[in-house]
């Protein structure tokens, strides 16, 4: 299972980053567009997360979700910082596909945004009806992560991307330290996803202390894989992706374990089941 991938549609306009100088970005990617891939590398499926802050992309991919039955459930937007999220939120966890949240934070001006005390509060709704919250942050959040999760340790949340470590500045010392702070909530998932946008230039043997070091810090049952698709086009192919994962795990793995940072782990951080039950 691919456990982060996106798709858009330019007209639809809420795309704020996505602008012409992207190169091959810059163009629609839907599910036909990503469909011969994963039947080609037998993903049976994947997580549609979302790519603009707005409430008319959460309603884009929950019809998405409505059409093909591979889109196993969607990470939506919703403000946190509203007075009205609670309500809102109960809207959603109505819709079939509605799987959990991702407020943007790598593109918030304020790096303590999360610290409000109304996104505190409403980070509270997300833990008494068990909705997970994907976290799209750099190494400059990771003091705030780390306070906010010593206010909220039941919070369950994933790491997208490890974080964006600079890997090609040698920073590998500065964010090990940084993940093991959080890997020390139990609650806190890690995604190895967005390698190859990590870093200009690269060799595949690059990722691999990064990618050991996720598995060593969060064990393999709290770690899963995800393309970043189309998103990391920019830096090879869809079976790259994935090449560079299953490349880099530790030898050690077990077959069970290899499987949980592939398949079961996903299904259990999103309460994926009904689309699911027989993978």
């Amino acid at each position: 299972m691919d456990s982060h991938q996106h798709f858009w549609k330019l007209e639809r306009g809420d795309y704020d980053w996505l602008t012409k100088d992207m190169g091959i970005l810059f163009q629609d990617y839907l599910p036909e567009d990503l469909k011969p891939s994963l039947e080609k590398y037998s993903v049976s499926g994947t997580v549609l997360v979302q790519a603009a802050p707005t409430y008319e992309e959460t309603n884009y991919l929950l019809s998405l979700y409505g059409k093909y039955d591979w889109i196993y459930g969607v990470v939506g937007w919703l403000d946190l910082s509203s007075p009205a999220f609670g309500e809102q939120l109960d809207v959603y966890m109505q819709q079939q596909g509605f799987v959990g949240l991702r407020p943007m934070l790598q593109d918030i001006e304020k790096d303590d945004w999360i610290l409000q005390e109304q996104v505190i509060d409403n980070l509270r709704h997300l833990i008494s009806k068990d909705v997970p919250l994907d976290l799209l942050i750099t190494e400059r959040h990771i003091t705030y992560i780390e306070a906010l999760l010593k206010r909220l340790p039941d919070l369950r949340v994933v790491i997208d991307h490890i974080a964006k470590p600079e890997i090609s500045k040698d920073g590998f010392e500065k964010w090990k330290e940084d993940m093991t702070k959080l890997a020390k909530f139990p609650a806190v998932y890690c995604k190895l996803s967005g390698f190859m946008t990590l870093a200009d230039s690269w060799e595949a043997d690059d990722f691999k202390p990064y990618i050991h070091y996720v598995v060593q810090a969060f064990g393999s049952s709290r770690v899963m894989f995800g393309s970043d698709w189309p998103v990391s086009l920019l830096g090879g192919s869809y079976q790259k992706a994935i090449q560079i994962v299953i490349d880099n795990l530790p030898s050690k793995l077990s077959d069970t374990e290899r499987e949980q940072i592939f398949l079961t782990n996903a299904k259990s951080f999103y309460l994926l089941k009904e689309r699911c039950e027989k993978i």
